[in-house]
């Protein structure tokens, strides 16, 4: 099922790289599968075309955390809050809040 998936969302982006959907949906599809490298890349790519897709924060933030690059997932949780602060997203800016202090507490 998720290659069948995985082989959709390929094509989708071969027509529109830029489908940021596509890329953020072909990434949580690695995910799952456990291609976490690949989904990193996908996302990291998604943030070069648009800074401000602030799902992205979180989601990259955890992957970085499954491979043990935790100073990436704080950096990467921090320029979130900025982004989430700017776009008063008031949800987001919270999770990404509580994801960095929790790595943090973990971190001691």
């Amino acid at each position: 099922m998720h290659l069948i998936r995985i082989q959709q969302l390929e094509e989708i982006i071969r027509q529109n790289p830029q489908d940021l959907f596509a890329i953020f949906a072909l990434a949580k599809e690695y995910e799952k599968i456990d291609k976490i490298k690949n989904a990193i890349e996908l996302i990291e790519n998604l943030l070069v075309i648009d800074l401000n897709y602030l799902g992205a924060y979180y989601f990259l933030g955890k992957l970085y955390e499954k491979n043990e690059q935790i100073n990436k997932a704080l950096n990467i949780y921090e320029a979130g809050i900025l982004i989430a602060q700017k776009q008063k997203n008031l949800h987001t800016l919270s999770e990404l809040r509580n994801a960095k202090l929790n790595l943090e507490l973990e971190d001691i």
